[in-house]
């Protein structure tokens, strides 16, 4: 198997011979930089005697219970445990759910956008399956798409919605069809959910949540997959899940105990408090809607979506805006086109743009967005 480095091993090789004039302000990484809230750190703190226990697989029942009970909170919809696994985040469980549901197919066809989370193609290339790339471009409002020939081949379709790193959304209505589009064909659609709880006003629908209002209330075909990282600035207690079609999730969990990606007993508990922090969410999201709308202000005629904390801003010639930028300013952005792969007339998607974190305290934030947009406009890369 051959993989692509990640793309933050070659922005570190693109800007290794380039010495900044000015100190470093990284907007590559959708890392928080906000403080993951004391409670938080003190739950975890306060139970690492339980490190002397083995961890279950399936996650404990506390776990199960506030993740239930953040769905039901954020959706209005009360799963049964048989429609939920705890994950150790959701990098994994995007890179070996693949393999796991495609290795039932003599030849495994997957579906995902592009650009994208670098993940999903790791896990075509790990499950040996043949890619369908749905290409996410101004022209089509960067929404995925598939021709009812693609959606008869596919078996697995991953959507990406809110999107990284376009912060193109669905609407309700849009999932909905998706979902009937899986039930007519019959593949199973994951949405990779992660951004849903970064939203200036209204957040957005999910699928399950479009799946039980149009009457597909056991969710067959039909997956999503979430985690607390950005919501409550912790990516690092791992905490994530993938929820839906009992069916396919009862095989999937039996699949997980050969992994070794439990989840220690002491990042559940604190993993509990925090799928259950919706006061301190709240003042996190406000912080990233400041933000957005500090982007807004400083780049007028962008037009920014509501859900996300990217900018997809095109600037011409990706590569070499990033060095230059980084070299006379000292900001880093992330090159468009390492996130996204050819078309058919091998122009590379996401060629031309740039990912820009929006995940500093504002007062970081916005001289950093002003420097990168007097720098834009001056045109001098």
């Amino acid at each position: 198997m051959e993989f692509q480095p990640y793309p933050f091993e070659k922005i570190q090789q693109l800007i290794s011979p380039i010495v900044p004039k000015k100190p470093v302000v990284k907007l590559t990484i959708g890392e928080p930089q906000f403080e993951t809230p004391q409670t938080i750190q003190d739950a975890l703190k306060q139970n690492t005697q339980d490190l002397r226990y083995y961890p279950k697989s399936k996650g404990e029942e506390f776990l199960h219970t506030a993740i239930k009970n953040f769905i039901s909170h954020r959706y209005n919809i009360f799963l049964d445990s048989t429609n939920l696994i705890p994950t150790f985040g959701t990098r994994e469980v995007l890179f070996n759910f693949p393999q796991f549901f495609l290795s039932q197919f003599q030849n495994p066809i997957m579906a995902y956008p592009n650009p994208f989370y670098q993940i999903y193609e790791g896990a075509s290339i790990a499950s040996k399956a043949k890619t369908i790339l749905m290409h996410l471009e101004a022209k089509n409002y960067f929404k995925p798409k598939l021709t009812p020939q693609e959606m008869q081949q596919a078996h697995l379709v991953i959507l990406n919605s809110p999107n990284n790193p376009t912060g193109s959304t669905l609407e309700l209505k849009e999932l909905q069809q998706w979902i009937e589009y899986a039930l007519e064909y019959d593949f199973v659609l994951l949405n990779d959910e992660c951004y849903s709880e970064i939203y200036q006003n209204t957040p957005p629908a999910g699928i399950l949540e479009a799946s039980y209002l149009m009457g597909n209330k056991k969710f067959k075909n039909i997956l999503s997959i979430n985690s607390i990282s950005k919501r409550l600035s912790a990516p690092g207690l791992r905490s994530g899940y993938i929820a839906g079609d009992a069916k396919i999730l009862q095989s999937y969990a039996t699949y997980r105990t050969y992994l070794g990606c439990a989840i220690p007993t002491p990042l559940q508990k604190a993993a509990s408090i925090a799928w259950q922090a919706h006061n301190e969410a709240e003042k996190i999201r406000k912080k990233y809607a400041q933000n957005l709308k500090i982007a807004q202000e400083i780049f007028p005629n962008l037009e920014i979506s509501p859900y996300t904390f990217y900018l997809w801003l095109e600037v011409g010639n990706d590569l070499e805006f990033c060095k230059k930028l980084y070299e006379k300013e000292g900001i880093l952005v992330l090159p468009g086109s390492f996130l996204g792969r050819e078309n058919n007339k091998k122009e590379n998607i996401g060629a031309g743009y740039v990912r820009i974190a929006l995940v500093y305290e504002s007062q970081i934030l916005q001289p950093a967005l002003k420097t990168l947009k007097n720098f834009l406009d001056k045109g001098q890369y």
